[in-house]
């Protein structure tokens, strides 16, 4: 019987930012492709793009990380 270590918690949050900014980075694809009627002040600065990338890149080093542990 082998037994089983617990996964740390750094994993199940990298795991989170990498799905959450996944999403938000594909909104903001979808937003540039098709552009709202109403912009905000900072549309053209793409901000979710942006935080999608560093949600993703950073989520996705916590994640491999901690995934052998």
């Amino acid at each position: 019987m082998s037994k089983q270590k617990m996964k740390p918690i750094w994993y199940f949050v990298g795991l989170n930012l990498l799905i959450v900014g996944g999403i938000i980075f594909l909104v903001g694809i979808y937003q540039l492709i098709f552009p709202p009627e109403f912009r905000k002040v900072l549309f053209y600065v793409h901000p979710n793009i942006w935080w999608g990338i560093i949600m993703v890149i950073f989520g996705g080093a916590m994640f491999l990380k901690t995934k052998g542990k």
